[in-house]
Parts: C-alpha cells; structure tokens; sequence
C-alpha cells in the first residue's frame, strides 16, 4: 500500500445508479474470488473499484489478505447487521483464526485490545463503565465547548491570512482537543500522542506500530500514576478513582481503555471532518442545499457517515458454524471482515448507493458497526460533524480547494480512510 494517493487516480467516479452486476450472487461470488482484502480507494469517497466483484456477490465472497489467507467478506447490509448481532463471531484477537489486515496489525495481534477486542462478559463490563460519559444527555452538554472550540480555530485560521492546511488547521485539533477534555489528558500532550496514533494506525514498518503502542502504554501508566496523586475531573480521573481503586480494572487494563478512547476518539472525527469537507467541496450542488436549508445538517451527518465508511473492514472469527441467508455456512475458525464501503453501498437498501443525497434518511447505516461492538462514541462524533462542518461552511462561505482535487494525497486503504493534507482558500 503507498502511504499517499492522489485524488487523480480516479478512474471512475461513480454518481448514480447501484452499480448492479448482471451475473448474480452466484456468478459473482465466483468471479469475486481471490480479490485483496483492504485495497487502495481510487477516490477517497468511493469504494475502490476492485471490489465491484465483491459487490455484485451480495451478501457473501471470499477474499485474500495480506498473508494469502481466505477469508469472508460480508458486503450485504442485512447480513452484515445479522452477523455484528450475532455472538457467534468473536472480537478476541487471542481465538484462534482472527484475521489481521495487514502485516503492522499482525505485529501487536497479542497486545492488549480494550472494547473492540474483546467479547462478552468483559465487554460488557468495560462498556457499562463508560456509557455514563458518551450518553446523549453529556454529548448534549458538550456541545457549547465543541462550538467553542471550532469557533477558536477558525478565528486563529482566518487571524493567519485566507488560506491553510486544513488537517493540521482545524480537522485534527477539533477533536483532539474535546477528546483530552474529556479524558482528562493534557491537550499539551497532543503532538506526542498524534504522532504516536499515526504510527499505530499507519507504521509504515511494524516496528513503528509496536514502538508506538509501547510509549502510548509508558504514557498512560506515568498519566494513571499522577492521577492518582493529583485527581482531576475527566474521564481517566473517574477510572482511576473509582474502578482502579476497587480493583474492577488493573492498570494494565485501564492503559488499554485509555488507548482505544484516545486514539479512537480523535482519529475518526478527524478524518469524517477533513474528508467530509473534500466530499462536499466536490458536490457543490448539495453543498449549496446544506447552505439553504441548515435544518438538514444532521441528515448530512448521517449520510456522509454511510457515504464515506472511512472504518472499512470490521474484523471477526467464527467461533461456531454460521449458516448465512443465501446458502453458504461460515464454519467455526473461519475468518470474517465486513466491509462499511459495500454494506453501506448496498442496493437493495439504498436508492442509487453511489450518490449523495441528504433527503434519503440514513440512520441506520454501519458506519458504526452494529450490536454490542457498536461505537460508544457514535454521539460525539455525530456532535463534532454537526458543529464542525455547518460552521465552518458558514464562517468561510468562499471556502474552496487550493490546489487541483487530484493533488490532494489521502490515505492508503489499510487504515482509517481521510486526507493526509487539504490545502484550502476563503
């Protein structure tokens, strides 16, 4: 995989229609076998064209990964939903058969996963701490602080002149900053951990992974250590405080969940902010609609959310034999990633899949995943979109891109879809 693409390789650019194979899910599952499983998006809204196969082989296909291994790959919105419900299919990296993405991943497979990497009943024990703290009544009394926030960075962009990297600018700050405030870690502290997350999430080498997740580790024991002398009032303070001191979580436990809700909590909106902002800059039409009506807002959330399913590839292993609606069986040990870019694209759920419409009402997409593993921070997220981007639009009403589209790098499809720069004027 590179470690930049251009928005000039597009080949294609895909606005209507559902993209339908003629063959059918037999013919197609055939013809979809032997596709790579992730591969680089051609545009960084689209899914990439290769998996057109895969699509056509609607609700099941096999795909290779990385290490030559064939797995399952679910591109069906309704068996997808099934099967995320469905406790047959583990989240433990330790279960025998997890698949693995990419060789960086496969190098941290054994380090300790909060959340997302482990199943019931320790899931649900670690959820049930944090819920309190990602409600929509918090996320609701959060908002004037993220508007604060945004309203901050775009005085300091516009106080440096009428252009600027947006990323760096605006994108990544934005959450970076109500992530700490919520934690209770340092925002001081944030070129250190950003960098570290870009390591985890993107190496390049393996090493970089495995170096990166050791001092995001050493960081959070010193950050839990001074906690415990002087609280404060985040997130990370409560933890300490009340679980830490009960021993419902040891210190090793509570780095993993400090580590997952960090990283987690600004990547993602980081990347939804800097790729929504592209998207919409190169869909003036619907821009426009936004710019007349602002009530539709929360409705664009949703459907950039199904629209750009930037998470691409949720990872599971079957623990039992799975029979599939459509005739085929997942056996026990079998891998499975199921792919957002084509469940959330899928055509016999959504009215011209490839096209962005905010009057379709899409709340029920998987950009969040489904079932027990569904994001904890699915409310926070939706705030930050919402306030983020109908400010920055509204404050910089000239806002446009300051280079060519098809200069603009974005990232690899092994990692988190977004931009790695978005140079823009006002």
């Amino acid at each position: 995989m590179t470690e930049a693409l251009k928005a000039a390789d597009v080949v294609e650019v895909i606005e209507t229609g559902g993209a339908e194979g003629a063959g059918g899910a037999a013919e197609g599952s055939e013809r979809a076998e032997g596709v790579a499983f992730p591969q680089d998006r051609t545009c960084p809204y689209h899914p990439p064209q290769a998996y057109q196969p895969l699509r056509d082989a609607r609700p099941l296909a096999r795909v290779t990964l990385y290490d030559g291994r064939s797995v399952w790959a679910v591109t069906g919105h309704a068996a997808a939903r099934a099967l995320l419900a469905d406790q047959r299919l583990s989240s433990d990296r330790d279960t025998d058969g997890f698949p693995m993405p990419n060789a960086r991943i496969a190098a941290i497979k054994n380090r300790r996963v909060a959340l997302l990497g482990v199943d019931d009943p320790k899931h649900n024990t670690q959820r049930r701490m944090l819920i309190p703290s990602f409600s929509v009544k918090r996320i609701a009394a959060l908002r004037p602080r993220i508007q604060e926030t945004v309203d901050r960075l775009i005085d300091a962009m516009e106080e440096r002149g009428s252009s600027a990297e947006l990323v760096e600018a605006f994108a990544l700050p934005v959450p970076s900053m109500v992530i700490c405030a919520l934690l209770g870690v340092p925002y001081a502290d944030h070129d250190f951990f950003e960098e570290q997350s870009r390591r985890l999430l993107r190496g390049p080498a393996a090493a970089d992974v495995e170096a990166a997740r050791d001092e995001l580790d050493a960081y959070f024991l010193s950050l839990i250590d001074d906690k415990l002398k002087n609280p404060g009032d985040g997130l990370l303070d409560d933890l300490v405080a009340q679980q830490l001191a009960a021993g419902t979580v040891d210190r090793e436990e509570l780095v993993a969940l400090a580590t997952i809700l960090l990283v987690a909590g600004h990547e993602t909106t980081a990347n939804m902010i800097s790729l929504g902002t592209y998207t919409l800059l190169q869909h003036p039409d619907q821009l426009a609609a936004l710019r007349a009506d602002d009530s539709l807002m929360p409705d664009a959330v949703e459907e950039l959310l199904r629209f750009l399913s930037i998470a691409d590839g949720i990872l599971r292993v079957a623990k039992e034999d799975i029979e599939v609606e459509g005739g085929d069986t997942i056996k026990a040990g079998d891998g499975v990633v199921l792919s957002t870019s084509l469940t959330n694209r899928d055509a016999d759920v959504y009215d011209a899949p490839d096209a962005l419409e905010w009057h379709r009402g899409t709340r029920h997409h998987l950009a969040f995943g489904f079932g027990i593993h569904q994001c904890l921070g699915q409310n926070l997220a939706r705030a930050e979109m919402e306030i983020a981007l109908r400010t920055l639009f509204r404050r910089l009403p000239g806002l446009a891109l300051a280079v060519p589209a098809e200069e603009i790098p974005f990232k690899p499809g092994d990692t988190l879809q977004g931009m790695l720069e978005l140079p823009v004027i006002w």
